[in-house]
């Protein structure tokens, strides 16, 4: 069983690279075992307890999550599961050139997932495109911090 899932929406690939790289600095510099899942292939059954979730999305369209994770948001939204034994943290990717809708696709995420009795850990990391070095970098060096304060063993 993993001690983290990340869990990945995505377009065009790029939060799927991101999660790869947090995969790596969680498992070689805080020995967790983690798996990513791309949210196509979930439902609301699909959260389970056990390991903390890592939400890792871009944000498409006009504040419109990817497409690969609609189905799934829709599907939790509409079974509303208690998600009190929940703890999650959320990596949002966005564009602040969209400033009205920057990083929505995370912020999303978090309301549902706060509002079914989830605990977030830490505020919501937002990379911006326009702004910040690769997300994929940028993801890295911010899981080192998230899990030291988070998920010290």
């Amino acid at each position: 069983m993993s001690d983290l899932v990340i869990l990945v929406g995505t377009v065009t690939g790029n939060a799927e690279l991101v999660a790869e790289e947090m995969q790596y600095v969680l498992q070689d510099d805080h020995g967790l075992e983690v798996g990513i899942t791309n949210m196509d292939s979930l439902d609301a059954s699909g959260l389970t307890p056990g390991p903390v979730y890592l939400v890792v999305t871009s944000t498409y369209g006009v504040g419109d999550l990817p497409d690969n994770a609609q189905d799934f948001f829709d599907d939790v939204q509409a079974k509303g599961p208690d998600l009190s034994w929940m703890r999650f943290g959320v990596y949002a990717l966005g564009d602040s050139v969209y400033n009205t809708t920057f990083c929505f696709g995370g912020k999303h995420f978090d309301e549902l997932f706060t509002k079914l009795g989830a605990t977030r850990l830490g505020p919501v990391a937002q990379h911006d495109a326009s702004e910040d070095g690769l997300a994929e970098d940028c993801g890295a060096e911010w899981v080192k911090v998230w899990a030291k304060a988070h998920l010290a063993k």
